[in-house]
């Protein structure tokens, strides 16, 4: 593995049992080797390792001096679900809000098979190549089973990981609608504050659920395949609707002929459906991510897009309207969690539960009685 995904004397800030991992025993220090004798320090859950704790203003400075080991941990830090460090992850975030929005934000989709890592890869480099810092935010699917993932992609985009300028950072979906984590949103603002002028957004591509990722993104591009003989058919409407750009991948050898047929198709039909962003056209296009042709042509449509929805106000409209979406959906979580966690409504769960199992009563007043509950 690359420096620029991972560091093997990396521990996380919050292991425990917050945690779906067990990382293996590593040395204490900074991103240089050395270590901080000055901070106080603490004992990892996972190993019994002493290592520095960080303070908040450890955190901001590192992740603004574009140090990925730092970056790291502080998303570890947002991603745990404890309340202490829910607390400081927050605090971190706020000193760092001031340092972010500074980015195109695109969200990548498409059935499974269809390409998106190795176009991610292809695309990434090239920006890279052009000075430019690149974050992939790559979603892997967690097992409904076990609730574990793979956490992949950092292999499969082996020659973008090499790269100085790129940031990759997987992360489990937790089933999740839409496949994206429910701290995708601040994890993309700590890697602006970190001076990533470009982030993708890889997702898991499960259909018409990926309007979570709609929500939290500048522009929405979805990756289809060639000579899958029913793709227009078996591709859900409500994804097409809402995509900035329809990529047909693989156009290459003999798939470049029928790319270019599918494109067609694609044509006619977003030409029946409405803009999924005002003042811009959804159009369809090809590339190659093997031979990288059609990736620069891409990528200008994507300037060419930030450029004209700037000047018209719909991106820092968009933006404004992403922000408020995401508070309320977070106040709806809340309350989702503080309902079932209820002491009340735990107890009465157990009596509801039964009888509506048995037929003794409806659903709507097993739903009645619960509310009832949690109001007492």
């Amino acid at each position: 593995m690359s420096n620029s995904t991972y560091r093997p004397d990396w521990q996380p800030e919050c292991a425990g049992s917050e945690f779906a991992c067990r990382v293996m025993t590593g040395v204490d220090g900074g991103h240089d080797g050395m270590t901080k004798k000055t901070a106080p320090l603490e004992k990892t859950a996972a190993s019994g390792v002493k290592r520095p704790r960080l303070t908040v203003d450890d955190y901001v400075q590192g992740v603004l001096a574009g140090d990925r080991m730092l970056l790291s941990r502080a998303i570890t830090l947002i991603e745990s679900n404890s309340p202490k460090h829910m607390v400081l992850a927050q605090q971190v975030l706020q000193k760092l809000l001031p340092h972010t929005g500074n980015s195109i934000r695109v969200g990548i989709t498409g059935v499974p098979g269809a390409g998106k890592s190795t176009f991610i890869e292809a695309l990434g480099s090239k920006l890279c190549g052009r000075g430019h810092k690149v974050a992939v935010l790559a979603v892997d699917p967690s097992s409904s089973i076990t609730k574990g993932s793979i956490l992949g992609d950092k292999t499969r985009m082996e020659n973008l990981s090499k790269e100085p300028n790129a940031f990759i950072r997987p992360s489990p979906s937790s089933c999740t609608l839409g496949g994206v984590t429910k701290k995708s949103r601040e994890t993309l603002l700590l890697c602006e504050a970190a001076g990533y002028d470009i982030i993708l957004v890889e997702t898991v591509g499960v259909g018409q659920s990926e309007i979570t990722v709609r929500s939290m993104v500048d522009f929405f591009l979805l990756v289809v395949l060639t000579g899958a003989g029913d793709e227009l058919q078996g591709m859900k409407k409500g994804v097409m609707e809402i995509a900035d750009a329809i990529l047909i991948n693989k156009a290459d050898g003999d798939n470049k002929q029928k790319a270019q047929m599918v494109k067609v198709e694609y044509e006619r039909i977003l030409h029946y459906l409405r803009q999924a962003t005002e003042g811009w056209q959804t159009r369809a296009h090809t590339c190659s991510s093997l031979t990288g042709e059609g990736i620069d042509d891409l990528w200008h449509v994507i300037e060419k897009f930030k450029e004209t929805v700037t000047v018209s106000g719909v991106f820092t409209s968009r933006r404004k309207k992403q922000t408020l979406a995401w508070v309320y959906s977070m106040v709806e979580e809340n309350l989702h969690n503080r309902f079932y966690q209820n002491e009340r409504v735990r107890e009465c769960r157990s009596h509801i539960d039964e009888e509506v199992g048995e037929g003794k009563i409806s659903a709507t007043m097993a739903m009645q009685r619960l509310l009832a509950a949690y109001e007492e």
